[in-house]
């Protein structure tokens, strides 16, 4: 069943603003939004998966009514509950729980952080297809840590034939890594679709081409 973030090739959810890209933050606020979810990770009591599923998790009728910045922010507040950082009742009021205060990222520390750059490249098993492979991408995500959890395998590529024209070496796995069950790396490929594939008669033209990035668990061999 798709979810309310899983947006790609849905019809109904009206035109996607476009302009104003001269700004890169439209409010003052989603500056600050976004300076506090990157240092909030600072922490190390999450990932980038688990911060992703955690916005993917918000009720549909709040992430169809929230704005992009709102999203982070709804997403930040359930994994500083859930990862234990601070209590309900202390976002309410605004207190800060000791502990939180003393692995504070001080002004001076910010750009060496910010410069730390995390790879997800991991030692992986021997890739089951090559460049040239025809692969057909399955209906669900098989290594779903958790019924219904994250995934980066979009709704309107499932079950789809594409092409293997990239082999990227194993990374981490998503699926597991968001629910903090291992990160379970797996070969990663760069898989390209025809637009009709994905899209049918919808699609704008037919030679018109987009490539996914696509975990091996997510794949089978087409004519399998």
């Amino acid at each position: 069943m798709s979810r309310a973030h899983d947006m790609g090739g849905r019809f109904g959810d009206g035109p996607v603003p476009i302009g104003g890209e001269d700004r890169v933050f439209h409010e003052d606020w989603h500056a600050r939004a976004m300076a506090l979810t990157v240092l909030s990770a600072a922490h190390g009591a999450w990932n980038i998966d688990a911060s992703r599923h955690a916005r993917e998790t918000i009720t549909p009728q709040d992430y169809t009514r929230f704005g992009y910045y709102e999203r982070w922010m709804a997403g930040l507040a359930d994994l500083l509950v859930a990862r234990g950082l601070v209590r309900e009742a202390e976002l309410v009021n605004g207190a800060a729980p000791a502990p939180m205060a003393a692995k504070t990222l001080r002004a001076e520390a910010i750009p060496a952080s910010q410069r730390l750059r995390v790879p997800y490249t991991r030692d992986g098993g021997a890739p089951r297809f090559a460049p040239g492979d025809a692969v057909r991408t399955l209906n669900h995500s098989p290594n779903q840590a958790v019924p219904g959890g994250h995934t980066r395998l979009p709704c309107y590529a499932m079950g789809r034939v594409g092409q293997i024209t990239r082999y990227h070496g194993a990374h981490v796995l998503p699926d597991s890594n968001a629910h903090f069950m291992g990160e379970a790396p797996e070969p990663l490929y760069a898989v390209t679709f025809t637009a009709t594939e994905l899209w049918g008669s919808g699609a704008e033209a037919a030679g018109d081409m987009m490539v996914l990035d696509l975990w091996e668990s997510y794949l089978m061999p087409a004519d399998g």
